[in-house]
């Protein structure tokens, strides 16, 4: 039996039902589960010193392309839209192999556990040079953070009227069968899993109707989810009703990608009738703000979306995109955003929190995360509140307007991945290193 007990935190954010906090509380947690929280608790286990820190349920990242952070402000793809973006950055993705999958994951995972997430998603579509998606999985195993890796798939390219190269486009029948050998190999329905595997198309502008068919039935029959992109920009809608006859929320609809099983990146452009059939539906949407911004697709009605009751988390997408794996940051943006469009009171701080904790574990049908209480997975972020960032701040739980952007401590399944703000489960000097060689390699290479 293992067991920690976090002692006298300045506050809990529970995001349980009823937006419990509590000052001076101590969190008692056991082989990987919450057991207890209170005041005076004891344990004959660690015990973590909080006094200066404000402790919230991990984060939860919904939406990443985590091979992205190998290509970061890449010249010719930094004031491009989507689709230019794209066309500018598959040439180099092309080059890829196992080793640039596995180093940029575990860049982007170490990014993203210091910003305190501890559940994270990413969307792998591309597998070039014998790429594969347990290149990922390992390196979300050897970092120690909570992962639902998803089997993405490109199928149709340039010479067929899509929009990737030829090259990095693969037969449906080998996609389907390559979903059903991870999942067979990796995915743990169980409660408390570690690894998680989803079946995920990249996009209705690179896959087929049939396979996007085909992947929402084996999706079904295995029990797992099912992602994509959808309604992403005004180009996004263009194609779907240019090619489908129909906007994205219909193509979804029709094609079986509806659902509480289901969950769409970005939908910036969802128009009302969609966030209704989303709602009804209890289909879920990894909201992506700072790579929204980037790439100058809009602004997305978030405040529609929960208002109506859709299921909505927060992405950082791929740090191409992003040009981070900030996820505290990406809350604070989508904030701001939902501000900026709707009036200075059209997101609390403590709302685009729960947004990156218990919505984000909706989303990703996690129900065991995403909550401090009892019973609930053991997934913690301790943020120190003494520093600079909160300096003068009358609100310390007020994270989102005056807070640090990274963890003291970060728990997960109970075991410490960050301590004293660094990782615990890597030499992140020896991976940024070998990360930065990988880049100058591709950078280099015709």
């Amino acid at each position: 039996m293992s067991e920690t007990l976090i002692r006298n935190a300045h506050s809990v954010l529970t995001m349980d039902d009823a937006g419990s906090e509590f000052a001076g509380a101590d969190v008692l947690i056991r082989d990987g589960v919450i057991v207890q929280i209170g005041e005076g608790l004891t344990t004959a286990g660690e015990v973590v010193e909080a006094a200066n820190c404000v402790v919230t349920p991990g984060l939860v990242n919904t939406h990443h392309h985590l091979y992205q952070t190998l290509t970061r402000a890449v010249p010719g793809g930094q004031d491009a839209l989507l689709f230019g973006w794209l066309q500018t950055l598959y040439p180099i993705w092309s080059r890829f192999g196992p080793e640039e999958m596995r180093i940029s994951a575990l860049t982007g995972l170490a990014e993203l556990a210091l910003s305190g997430c501890t559940l994270t998603s990413d969307h792998l579509y591309l597998y070039p040079n014998g790429a594969r998606l347990d290149d990922t999985i390992d390196a979300a195993t050897e970092i120690g953070l909570r992962f639902h890796a998803t089997r993405g798939a490109m199928s149709i390219g340039e010479s067929d009227g899509g929009l990737p190269p030829d090259a990095l486009v693969e037969r449906e029948e080998a996609i389907l069968e390559d979903c059903i050998r991870v999942i067979d190999a990796f995915h743990d329905p169980s409660e408390g899993a570690m690894v998680r595997v989803g079946v995920a198309p990249c996009s209705p502008f690179s896959v087929s109707r049939e396979l996007m068919r085909d992947a929402a039935l084996l999706a079904r029959d295995k029990g797992v989810m099912m992602h994509t992109h959808l309604a992403e920009n005004d180009e996004d809608i263009a194609y779907s009703e240019a090619q489908f006859g129909c906007r994205p929320g219909q193509y979804a609809e029709e094609l079986g990608w509806t659902g509480p099983d289901v969950w769409h990146a970005h939908c910036v452009k969802l128009d009302g009738q969609e966030v209704d059939l989303f709602a009804q539906s209890r289909t879920g949407v990894a909201h992506c703000p700072c790579s929204n911004c980037r790439l100058g697709s809009g602004i997305a009605p978030i405040r529609d979306m929960v208002d109506a009751g859709v299921p909505v988390g927060l992405g950082v997408d791929g740090s191409a995109s992003n040009d981070s794996s900030n996820l505290v940051a990406e809350a604070r943006q989508a904030m701001l955003l939902q501000r900026v469009s709707r009036g200075a009171d059209a997101m609390s701080a403590r709302e685009a929190l729960r947004l990156a904790t218990r919505g984000g574990a909706e989303v990703l049908g996690r129900h065991d995360c995403g909550q401090i209480a009892p019973g609930k997975r053991a997934d913690l972020a301790l943020w120190d509140v003494t520093g600079i960032d909160s300096a003068g701040s009358w609100d310390k739980a007020a994270l989102l307007l005056a807070g640090p952007q990274r963890v003291r401590h970060l728990f997960v399944e109970g075991r410490q991945v960050v301590r004293d703000g660094l990782l615990t489960t890597i030499d992140l000097g020896a991976t940024l290193a070998h990360q930065d060689a990988l880049a100058l390699r591709l950078a280099e290479q015709p």
